[in-house]
């Protein structure tokens, strides 16, 4: 039952046709990652927190908007939003645009009026072929009639599937969408909780159905989804401190796209780089096929099914051998091709190597800094509690605020820079392009590395003991280097941006990358329950 919450088991296959007209292109650790933004911002989320109380809020928020425009009944207007998936904008650009009947046309809304008072005291079922009580029969919008049995079984085999967003009318090509309260009251008649599975499935239809509504992924699930207003290519902090980005769920990767870090998260749980190492270090045996790795000097190895072979061309040999030959084989002659392609085998385990142990170290850095934040907290809090400073020490917390987001984005330019000057381009650059775009990259990188790194070293001094006058130079320092290093971050993306990626011909828009935030991750705002 908790799963339903989270995730319901509806057809997605209505949307496919839909998908072709809106589809637009879209296909470390979370304590530390919301540790710097502390900073106060000034400027009004435009990304709000959908809790479990404020979801119904949220959710007739957007009804009430179609209703009063379109003076819709309720469950009129939920039906045209989960047909257009709960884009209210498009809704309003269909009705200007091709006028109310296409409108209600394509969501299965019918205004027809209907009763069963104008019905005879007895009316014959279509699907039961039994003359039901006019009492015992239900009249939808479309002025289909059956009897309420066959009504209620209807509802309950669509609910079962997973189709409760859309139960259509049971009469033969008919678009109808059938009335919510119909269908509530039928069904809570014979299962109460069948019943409230519909109504929460109706419900989680504004996060399921709608492409500017996700859930949080915090592990575990905080039970919250965050909906934002404008491009899906945004980062945001949901309030339950996690941090994400919006379009592919990962954490926060700027300024990586999301196809490179994707590409990045396969590669670290991926055994293609033990693979590599096995191809350097190991050979099969020519026998049994067990990979052996030599542990002497001699180029005659024998695996433990006793089968002996050479080491240098891995060619199954006789037991023996002299100083200059092994018995019953030579492999003297030179295979250019093989050679090569173990030096490349090599090469590309070096490099991976390369930036992995760099990406490594800071994601490391990132913790040991968490636990320094917290430190110079407590020393800020024992100063103001002890009366001993009248000090403001704000700075300092600014300034490992700016460490924290600047360190992230180092982080991750390891994982952008191998790939981007990697296989993953190499068609839409000469190797010359490549080596200049590269250049120029690692030089913003390094300049911002080394000035982050002096930032980090200036927020361990012990500040609690410094005198006036040095606590006054390291605060000026502290406060240069802080707007050098938010500086160097501006930098960096605007390189990656306009001077890298901007620059591609065919990949460029598919590895957009978040715009640069001097306050950070965005910290979406809290909607308030009804």
């Amino acid at each position: 039952m908790e799963d339903d919450y989270y995730m319901s088991c509806e057809d997605e296959s209505y949307y496919d046709e839909e998908e072709e007209e809106d589809n637009d292109g879209e296909n470390m650790e979370t304590d530390i990652m919301a540790i710097g933004e502390s900073e106060t911002r000034f400027e009004v989320s435009s990304t709000k927190v959908i809790s479990r109380e404020s979801l119904l809020a949220a959710q007739r928020g957007d009804v009430q908007k179609v209703m009063d425009v379109l003076s819709l009944k309720e469950y009129h207007s939920r039906t045209l939003l989960i047909h257009y998936r709960w884009d209210v904008d498009k809704v309003l650009a269909v009705y200007v645009e091709r006028g109310k009947e296409f409108l209600y046309e394509k969501a299965g809304v019918t205004m027809a009026e209907h009763g069963t008072s104008q019905l005879s005291s007895s009316v014959m079922c279509d699907i039961c072929m039994d003359e039901i009580p006019a009492n015992k029969v239900t009249v939808m919008d479309c002025n289909h009639c059956f009897c309420n049995e066959c009504w209620t079984e209807h509802f309950i085999v669509k609910i079962n599937e997973g189709q409760s967003r859309r139960i259509k009318c049971m009469a033969y090509k008919c678009n109808a969408v059938c009335d919510e309260g119909i269908i509530r009251n039928l069904v809570t008649a014979r299962d109460p909780n069948l019943a409230e599975k519909f109504d929460r499935f109706l419900l989680e239809s504004y996060i399921e159905d709608n492409k500017k509504v996700k859930w949080c992924p915090s592990v575990p699930h905080c039970g919250n989804a965050i909906r934002i207003e404008d491009d899906e290519l945004i980062e945001v902090e949901c309030a339950c401190g996690n941090q994400f980005c919006f379009r592919c769920l990962c954490e926060a990767h700027s300024p990586c796209s999301c196809q490179i870090w994707e590409q990045w998260l396969k590669s670290l749980v991926d055994e293609s780089q033990s693979v590599k190492y096995i191809a350097v270090h190991t050979k099969p045996c020519p026998k049994c096929g067990k990979v052996v790795e030599k542990n002497g000097g001699c180029n005659l190895v024998g695996c433990i099914c006793g089968q002996p072979f050479c080491w240098l061309c891995g060619a199954a040999t006789g037991f023996t051998h002299t100083n200059q030959s092994i018995e019953g084989h030579e492999c003297g002659r030179f295979k250019e091709e093989e050679v090569a392609n173990l030096e490349q085998t090599k090469k590309d385990l070096i490099r991976y190597n390369h930036y992995f142990n760099r990406y490594q170290a800071h994601k490391v850095s990132l913790k040991v800094e968490a636990t320094l934040k917290q430190t110079v907290q407590k020393k800020i809090y024992d100063l103001q509690e002890n009366l001993s400073s009248a000090e403001d020490y704000n700075w300092v917390i600014k300034a490992l605020d700016r460490l924290f987001r600047s360190r992230r984005i180092v982080m991750c330019s390891y994982p952008f820079a191998y790939h981007m000057f990697g296989d993953l381009l190499k068609e839409e650059m000469t190797k010359q392009q490549r080596m200049i775009k590269q250049n120029l990259f690692e030089d913003q990188q390094q300049h911002l590395e080394a000035s982050m790194e002096k930032l980090s070293m200036f927020t361990q001094e012990p500040f609690e003991e410094y005198s006036e006058k040095k606590l006054s130079e390291l605060k000026r320092r502290m406060m240069d280097l802080s707007t050098l290093v938010d500086n160097l971050c501006l930098k960096l993306f605007e390189c990656i941006e306009y001077d890298l990626l901007g620059k591609l011909q065919f990949s460029g828009h598919l590895h957009r990358v978040v715009s640069y935030n001097p306050n950070g991750v965005e910290k979406a705002s809290e909607i308030r329950g009804i």
